[in-house]
This record gives C-alpha cells, structure tokens and sequence, in this order.
C-alpha cells in the first residue's frame, strides 16, 4: 500500500526521483551509511516543524522512527563500523527505500488537499501501518549484534523494534468523524434536502479552518485534479468527488459571497492555448507531437515505440499510411496504447506554466462523467446563488466571479447548462457581454458559449432582445484575443440549428468579423472561424452575403494553412454549388492552386472536399473557370491517385471529374488542337493562364 501512495503522488504532482524505485547499487559500506544518515536527517528537519492537518499521529510517530535511523547511521557514520557481511548491506540498501517512501507519504500528506485527506484517511492510515510493519520486518532481520553499537543506540533499536511489532493500524476518530459529517452532507443533497448554513459553516469554517474564498478554490481545483489525474482508478468514484466539489462550492457561495479576494477576478484564462504560436518555443520537446508540432493533450504509444497525439497518428492510420510518421518503420498493427505516464506529466507541467491544455469548447469534461443526484442539487443550489448575485449584486468585480463560476459549471454536463439557463442566466451574461472590463467580457461570452451547447439553450440565447448583436460585437472588437474566439465558437454553435443561419450571417459584421479572424487570428482563433463559415455556407441564401463579407476570398486564403484547409475546402465547396459562388471563386487568384494542392497534400477529408469544389467549379463556374482546372498540367496525375487511393466519396468525385477531363481532352483533339491548347500564343482565358503547353494523360475510370 506504501506503493500506491508513492504513485497517488506521482500522479498528483510531480515525480520522485529514480532512487524512490531503486536501490543504490553502486554504493556499500561507509558511502551508503553517509547517504543514509544525509537523507533520512533531511526527512526529519522537512517536516519537523511541519502542522499536519490530519494523519497528525502517525505521521509524527513515523517521523520519531526515522529520528533513531538518523542516530543510527550517523553513529555508524562516525565509528566507521558498518558490517560488511551481505545481511547488513542488504539491510541498509532496504533502508534506503524505507526512508525514500516514508518522505514521499509525508510529502503526499503536508501538501494535499483538506478535503482530499479526509476522503482518503482509512486509505492513508493504511499506508502508514504499511510502512510499519515494513520498519519491523527489516529490525527483525538487521544484523544489530554484528555492529560495534553503544548501548543506549542498541537500546533505542530493541525499543522501536518492540513497537513496531506491536503497531495496529490506527484511524483517528475525530478526522473519521469529519468524514462521516462531509458524507452526511452529500446523503442529504441526494435526498433533496440542503444542509442547513450553521451545519455547513461548522464542518468547513471551524472544523477545517476555511478562512475565505480562496481555500475554497485551491481545495475545489485539488479535488477536480484528482478526477481527471487517476485514469478512472479512484476511490471514491469520480461521480462521487464531484458530489463533494459541487458540495464545496456550494459553500464557498454561501458562506463567504463573491469577496474581492485581489485573485479571483484577473484575467486568469489570458494563458496562451495548445496549437498557438506563443507556446511552441517552450514548451519541452518531449510534450509535442511529432505530426502536428502541438503539445499533446492525448500521447499514445505505436508499435514501433514512438508517442503521438492521439488525434494526429488516427488520422494517419486513417489516411491508409502503415509506417511510423518518425521513424518510417512499418507498424506492426494500427493499435494504439495510452501513455498515461506521459500524460500525467504534460499536465503537470501545464499547471505549472499556466497553460491551458483544454478547450472551453468542449461537450462534457472528464469532471462531469455521471454526475450523481446530490451534485445536480448542490449545483442548482449553486446557480440559484450565482444568479441572483448577478442581477442584484452592485459589485462589477463580483459580478465578474459569478459569471466565471457559471461558465465553469457550464462546462461540466448538459444538467448543468440546462438550470443554469432554466435559473434566468442569459439575460445577465448578455449585459455583461458590452462590460468595459475584459475578464468580465470574457467570461461572459465563454459563459455563453458553453451553455450553447445544449440543444435547448440554442433557442434561449437567440431570441434573447440584441444577444445575438453582442456576441458578433465581442467577436468584432472584445477585449481579449480568447473573447473573440470563444464568439467565433459560439456562433459555430448557434449555427448547428438551420434556421439560425442565415439570421447569424446577415447580421451586421458578422461574416466580416470572422473573415477578419480567419486571416489574422492565433491557430485556434482560425479553426474557430472557419468552422463557423463553414456553418453558414450550408445555407443556400448565405453565398452572396459570404461573397460581400470576404468570406470566400478569406476561405481561399485558408487553403494554404494546414491548420483550417480542411474546413475552407468544405466550405468552398458547398459555396460552389451555386453559379453566384461558383463565379466567385473562380475568380479568386490563388483558388484552383489552392484546392489542387489539397488534393496533392490534404488529409483523406481535404482531398476530398477539394476535388468535390473543383468539379463544382467545371460544373456550375463556366467555361473559363472550368478551362482554369482542367488545363492544371498536374490535374491527371492527381486524379489517377485519388481515384485509387481516396475515400469513396474522393472516388466518386475524382471520377465524374476525370470523364469532364476526357471530354474536353477529346473535344480539343477533334478540333486539331493537342490536350488544351492549339496554338500556344492562343490564350482563352483572358491572358490569365500561367501554362501554354498541357501533357495529355490517359486517366483510367473505375466504375463506382
């Protein structure tokens, strides 16, 4: 069990150094009893003056075992008299680990949270007795009569010996007692029933020493960590956890209101996110991946031991690659393991950066898995708080701290968007969507955005007097960068609903502002605009508003960035289904080129988007657009590829693209002229061909 405590911490924090693991195999006699009595001194003088919250007993007792090792070794140390029979060295070397361990628990203990320990404290004190029945095993079998040990030190080894046989596992009866009061709680909100403030205020404010908002916060992010640290191995369960997050929260609100604690209501979000370019110069070579160059939020293992983001190395298997992108070894198989060590490791490392290693924009977090009854009712208990403070409450800054905690519930479960709406949210967010202060803005609209995503809370934000005006003037001019994105995302998802579409792109600057986005934005600003132009060219009235805006020119431009190319590609070729959009992009420089190159270099979606735009293009663009991609010198051999190796559908269109190929091919060759072109001063398309001479290709057609 001592095994398990060392990994909680591993987990939690940071990792212990290799000697935890291993002993010390290259050092014996006097150099291994100075490095004992070094380490095991540095224990005692860490947590000498250190005040346990709780496992206060067993960690002192522990602390006074590890004070007669420091005698012990120092005496060794200075008489120069280590045994050198193969017990004795043995013994020092399981000493060694002992002492390693012992640090690490009473680390694990000093630095975790209140709440955490006492959901944990039959555990913990189970890893304590471990490690003292491990104390008295290895007195057992230490060599003490073959050491030149004075008497009083061989009296103190007798003395702890005998205590250690006689240790039973002890569990404080007042921390369990704190226990069974916080599992009191969470039986009284699954019942329906809230715990009365005098109730809450004792357990939290005198028993736990709460002293304001922000040993709330720091005890609620310890516990949320946990959940989505420990892989689904946890005890209690994940559900359970958040019953006693949304319990703390609860309290939090209740007992100390929204104080202006000088931290909670910065800008704290301002963090640059995974994918942007602020980040990719420090973040540690070993955290990025090595297909998309972003640090890694999800590492898996391939066959041939290489790490990848899991996203990035599924869509190249997908892609029908069977080598390692890194090493161009053939992967045995397409099965991929998680590296859960790694993991733990990037976040770990984000949370000492600052780096925000999640999207907002997400449908459920790990923190929200089956949410039990008494953390939807400590929940709504929450909101109803949160609420009302932000329609009565005269403290902007407050105000500020309210809407942050309503987008962070929104976050975590569609019951939580759904009471948050249902509590009479929007209206507020909404004004505070044109606040001057930019944290009150931002979380307003991040607020906004998650709430959209449920179903339901679509139509309440859009018929909602001028919301709809106060996101696309976040999205134009917000206050932070992270703002206008998470506008630009929550447009995306209004627009899911076909009948918002049209209303969003006519709204005034609207596509403009998203076009702007698409151009100029950070990596995850662009995703978030493309996305939502992509939505709105789904709405056959929307393609002359998109050409006005500069959206299809800023969707063409797309086509060259990795990053949104596959979503520009589907966007243009939705726009070119009609001859206005056609005509448009036709007369985009840079289009056919563009989507040419998708086909050359896309991922399986983008090819096929594009060539689906480019047929598109022959099809409703007219002649000259159409003589623009079939003249392209590369375009049969590009088509020969894909017909073999795209998707079904990339297949079907590369076809039908190939016979409009063969036609015109034919039909120049009738006429006397050789591929395209009959003369090569000749030029049909208005002196905008950078081409004269075409290679005719044979293109065979499979029938689909």
């Amino acid at each position: 069990m001592a095994t398990a405590a060392i990994f909680s911490s591993l987990r939690r924090r940071r990792s212990p150094s290799l000697e935890a693991f291993l002993a010390p195999v290259d050092l014996s006699g006097i150099a291994l009893v100075k490095t004992l009595a070094s380490i095991s001194s540095e224990v005692v003088s860490s947590f000498a003056a250190t005040r346990f919250s709780f496992q206060r007993r067993n960690a002192r007792s522990l602390l006074r075992k590890i004070e007669i090792f420091v005698v012990l070794f120092e005496f060794l140390a200075e008489t120069r008299s280590p045994s050198s029979s193969t017990t004795a060295l043995l013994c020092l070397k399981e000493f060694y680990l002992l002492i390693y361990r012992s640090k690490i628990l009473l680390e694990y203990v000093a630095q975790s949270s209140k709440l955490w320990l006492l959901l944990q404290n039959p555990s913990i004190s189970g890893y304590f007795h471990d490690l003292n029945q491990e104390i008295s095993t290895l007195l057992d079998v230490f060599p003490v009569n073959e050491l030149n040990l004075s008497d009083d030190i061989r009296e103190h080894i007798k003395l702890l010996q005998n205590q250690s046989l006689k240790s039973r596992l002890y569990i404080d009866n007042n921390d369990e007692s704190l226990r069974e009061t916080f599992y009191s709680f969470l039986e009284s909100f699954e019942n329906g029933e809230i715990p009365s403030p005098t109730a809450l205020k004792t357990f939290f404010v005198e028993r736990l020493a709460f002293k304001d908002s922000n040993s709330y916060r720091n005890e609620i992010e310890f516990l949320e960590e946990q959940i989505v640290n420990h892989d689904g191995d946890l005890e209690p369960a994940s559900s359970v956890i958040n019953g006693f997050v949304a319990i703390a929260r609860y309290s939090r609100f209740l007992l100390f209101g929204f104080e202006e604690d000088g931290v909670e209501w910065r800008i704290e979000n301002n963090h640059p996110k995974v994918g942007e370019d602020t980040i990719v110069t420090s973040v540690p070579k070993d955290f990025v991946c090595p297909i998309s160059l972003d640090l890694m939020t999800d590492p898996v293992i391939v066959s041939t031991g290489q790490t990848y983001d899991r996203t990035s190395i599924a869509r190249w298997i997908e892609e029908g690659h069977c080598t390692c992108p890194k090493t161009g070894q053939t992967l045995m198989d397409s099965r991929i393991v998680p590296n859960r060590a790694l993991k733990n490791l990037i976040v770990q490392w984000c949370t000492a950066s600052g780096v925000a290693i999640e999207s907002e924009f997400v449908t459920d977090s790990v923190v929200s898995a089956l949410p039990t009854k008494a953390a939807v009712e400590a929940n709504k208990a929450t909101v109803s708080i949160l609420v009302k403070f932000l329609a009565d409450g005269s403290s902007e800054a407050g105000q500020t701290i309210a809407a942050r905690e309503i987008r962070l519930l929104a976050k975590t479960g569609k019951d939580n968007r759904s009471f948050i709406a249902e509590a009479g949210a929007i209206p507020h967010l909404r004004r505070l969507l044109k606040s001057e202060k930019a944290i009150a803005q931002e979380n307003s609209v991040t607020a906004m955005l998650n709430l959209s995503i449920y179903e339901k809370n679509k139509s309440l934000i859009m018929e909602e007097d001028d919301c709809l005006e106060c996101i696309v003037s976040v999205l134009l001019s917000g206050l932070t960068v992270e703002a206008q994105e998470n506008a630009a995302a929550t447009l995306f998802s209004l627009s899911a609903v076909h009948e918002y579409k049209k209303r969003i792109a006519f709204t005034d600057h609207c596509v403009e502002a998203l076009s702007s986005l698409l151009r100029n934005g950070t990596p995850r600003g662009k995703k978030d605009a493309v996305t939502a132009l992509y939505n709105l060219s789904t709405h056959p009235d929307n393609c002359g508003r998109m050409i006005q805006g500069g959206g299809v020119s800023s969707l063409v431009g797309a086509l060259k960035n990795d990053v949104v190319s596959e979503e520009a590609a589907g966007a243009l070729a939705l726009l070119v289904r009609q001859s206005l959009g056609a005509e448009a992009i036709g007369r985009e420089e840079g289009a056919v080129t563009g989507l040419m190159g998708m086909m050359r270099c896309g991922t399986a979606r983008g090819k096929e988007n594009a060539v689906a735009a480019l047929l598109e293009l022959c099809r409703s663009g007219g002649a000259a657009a159409a003589e623009k991609v079939l003249r392209v010198p590369a375009i049969a051999g590009l088509l020969q590829t894909l017909l073999f190796t795209g998707t079904k559908r990339a297949r079907r269109k590369a076809a039908s693209l190939a016979r409009v190929f063969q036609r015109r091919e034919h039909a120049a060759m009738r006429s006397g002229g050789y591929g395209f072109v009959g003369n090569v001063n000749e030029n049909r398309d208005g002196g905008n061909f950078t081409t004269d001479v075409s290679v005719p290709m044979s293109i065979s057609v499979p029938v689909l």
